[in-house]
């Protein structure tokens, strides 16, 4: 098999390469290519992975190697490849910093995917994640395109508008938040029926079923979960909701509805910070990157320290000081994980259950049936199967019924190259609270992005 990755010089790709260098499986990946459109990027990622197959085949000699080829061309790059794997930055890392402080600027949320940043990042993201589903389906048609890019659940609802079901968005923050869940009680979380529903980073996670005697009811472990507070402490959504609110709710929420339910704490905990996350990231990455290209032979060891000290500060302004991130959070394995298994299932016919970003809004009342949403999904070599969950009520129902016609107003901003549905976009989202300040995050966006403004050039409005 081929696989392709999209933003191939990113830095998480070491983590999907390591997972294929230890398949055994007659139907594996034989060859990655790696695209991007920073050559220096391609050339530092190009050293991580040659000494990371170089240690790998060291513990192991029977162990099979995956070649690696880099490419510039995107054409080249997709061309009869049997898997694309979609991780692309438009605007780099540089566009993060602007996405967070023109909002943070105006008093408002500064993240990434949620609230005007999101936005933001979807509008310079949206035209060139079309262009790319377009030439995957002219020139690898029976390919199947996972997207890790963010927003991800947006930018597979534009994808899907060239590939149909054949684009996938994955996220590993609802399998880590169900595994966490589980581990709080004892219990693995195979064999569990997950109920789970929303959009990325924007779900609810409603049950946890486990199968009782034959003939007799399921167990719902997440009951056990909520009643305990031992098992909550466990937690870090028991630990950053609080007891008190995980129970008002009668679920467990992603970590992102931080941003939704605590939304004046979470900007005086951004604003009090020496840097916005993506100010963080942003250095780390370019000394990262300057490291390699000064010590090419050290590169490997250069990518696991920035990868500990990365992984270590995910989502940090959502917890104290004093705390850590779990280490079972981090062994446990992230969106590569997720990846490797949703395309083994669909090309292998390994069977597997997860939770995905799909186009099933018909799950959800009051959605388009082709809305996408992330949902519990069986999958196989048919494709993708959505499985049936608790219908959405009451607030949640609503929150995401808001927050998807702002994704799907951005999606025509974009596509339409229309200024006036952007700040329509902005002044929609529930985190934007005047159509003053809608238009003053475009104009902010449109002066400090690039890609933004020139979106827009033909549309002063």
């Amino acid at each position: 098999m081929r696989l392709t990755i999209l933003g191939g010089g990113g830095f998480r790709v070491p983590l999907v390469y390591g997972a294929l260098l230890g398949d055994r499986h007659q139907r594996r990946v034989e060859t990655v290519t790696l695209y991007d459109t920073d050559p220096a990027r391609l050339a530092a990622m190009a050293h991580v992975l040659a000494q990371l197959a170089a240690e790998h085949q060291a513990s192991d000699g029977t162990a099979g190697t995956v070649a690696v080829r880099t490419s510039t061309d995107l054409d080249d790059a997709i061309a009869g490849a049997d898997v694309v794997f979609s991780a692309m930055r438009v605007g780099g890392l540089a566009g993060r910093p602007c996405d967070e402080r023109v909002a943070l600027d105006l008093g408002v949320l500064g993240q990434e995917t949620t609230g005007p940043g999101g936005i933001a990042y979807g509008l310079r993201t949206i035209p060139v994640a079309v262009d790319v589903a377009r030439r995957v389906r002219e020139l690898a048609p029976t390919a199947y395109l996972i997207n890790f890019t963010n927003p991800a659940g947006m930018i597979t609802e534009a994808m899907a508008t060239e590939l149909g079901d054949r684009v996938i968005g994955i996220c590993d923050s609802p399998v880590g938040l169900a595994r966490r869940a589980a581990r709080s009680v004892g219990a693995d979380l195979g064999g569990l029926r997950l109920d789970y529903l929303g959009l990325n980073h924007l779900g609810w996670l409603r049950g946890m079923y486990a199968p009782g005697l034959p003939g007799g009811p399921e167990t719902d472990l997440l009951a056990d979960v909520l009643a305990s507070d031992e098992a909550l402490a466990a937690i870090e959504e028991g630990r950053l909701f609080g007891a008190d609110w995980v129970r008002t709710l009668g679920a467990l929420p992603n970590e992102y509805l931080y941003y939704w339910y605590f939304t004046r704490d979470a900007i005086a905990a951004i604003r009090g910070s020496a840097q916005t996350r993506g100010e963080f990231l942003l250095d780390q990455q370019s000394a990262f990157y300057a490291a390699v290209a000064a010590d090419p032979d050290s590169a490997l060891a250069i990518w696991r320290r920035s990868r500990d000290e990365r992984e270590a500060t995910y989502l940090a302004e959502t917890r104290e000081a004093t705390q850590e991130r779990d280490q079972a959070d981090l062994a446990g394995g992230g969106y590569e994980a997720v990846a490797l298994a949703l395309m083994a299932a669909i090309s292998r016919n390994e069977p597997a259950q997860m939770i995905l970003n799909v186009r099933a809004g018909y799950l959800v009342p009051g959605l388009a049936p082709d809305a996408v949403v992330e949902v519990p999904c069986a999958v196989d070599a048919a494709g993708v199967h959505p499985l049936p969950v608790t219908p959405l009520t009451g607030a949640s129902l609503g929150l995401v019924q808001q927050v998807k016609a702002v994704e799907r107003t951005t999606i025509r901003a974009a596509l339409e190259r229309s200024a006036r549905l952007a700040v329509a976009a902005f002044a929609e989202h529930p985190l934007v609270d005047s159509v003053t300040v809608a238009r003053q995050l475009l104009a902010g966006y449109r002066a400090r992005i690039p890609q933004v403004a020139a979106l827009f050039d033909a549309d002063p409005s």
